[in-house]
């Protein structure tokens, strides 16, 4: 099931429910809001500095985490931001995809480093892809 990172801030009047309601409460009410969603909160963390709360969730899709933030956000007490998370397993398979991609002003696919052998190690290309720049 993918992983999902939660940042969650408090506007002033989520800040007046938490006081009201305290962080365990608050808490469950989350366990509650991914359980809804078919998933399930694997850390929760309150915190110091711009966000209040860090959440590691589980939850079956985009479109399952899409609608926890929506929801979040529109009760208009609390601001949402959600970060994808992936496994070391999971670059490794990115990692060794085919892609093509040519960058805004080249002609053709610009080198800038590959991953080369079994155990895999970047070797350097030519300098910021110049190999087929477009004037």
């Amino acid at each position: 099931m993918p992983k999902f990172l939660f940042e969650a801030s408090y506007l002033s009047e989520g800040l007046n429910g938490l006081i009201k309601e305290g962080g365990t409460r608050r808490r469950g009410a989350v366990d509650e809001l991914f359980k809804s969603l078919g998933g399930a909160v694997e850390a929760f963390y309150y915190a110091f500095g711009d966000q209040d709360v860090f959440i590691i969730g589980d939850l079956p899709d985009n479109a399952a985490a899409a609608a926890l933030a929506i929801r979040v956000n529109a009760a208009g007490v609390t601001t949402c931001k959600t970060t994808v998370l992936l496994t070391p397993t999971d670059i490794d398979e990115a990692v060794q995809r085919t892609s093509v991609y040519r960058p805004p002003g080249y002609e053709e696919q610009a080198e800038v480093a590959k991953w080369e052998g079994e155990g895999g190690h970047l070797v350097q290309g030519p300098p910021g892809g110049s190999k087929g720049k477009s004037t």
